[in-house]
């Protein structure tokens, strides 16, 4: 009988202490406004590469010198263009991509 209540007894404590620090745990990986869920994440994924490839169709943007990226469909553009026009046609394929709830230029001229 001793010994049983001795292997219990550390048993208890650890299944506590795990069931006290599992919810430390998830409370701090609750999603604030600025965390993406993960549904949005692969969503945003999703619009960069067909953004991206948008970019690679058209022959007036290079696709190597503007870098895309997402966040909550909000579509961020940085990178150099050589003219006006071509940043502008990055944007305009940008916000024609489904998805897609904002573009922010970011484009300099090179």
């Amino acid at each position: 009988m001793k010994r049983s209540s001795l292997l219990i007894t550390p048993l208890f404590v650890s299944l506590t202490a795990l069931a006290g620090g599992s919810m430390v745990l998830m409370t701090g990986c609750a999603s604030s406004s600025k965390q993406a869920s993960f549904g949005e994440t692969v969503d945003d994924s999703v619009i960069t590469t067909k953004v991206k490839a948008a970019f690679v169709e058209d022959k007036t943007v290079s696709a190597l010198n503007i870098s895309v990226e997402t966040f909550k469909g909000t579509v961020q553009l940085s990178g150099f263009a050589n003219t006006a026009e071509e940043s502008a046609k990055a944007v305009n394929l940008a916000r024609n991509v489904k998805g897609v709830k904002a573009v922010k230029n970011d484009i300099r001229l090179k």
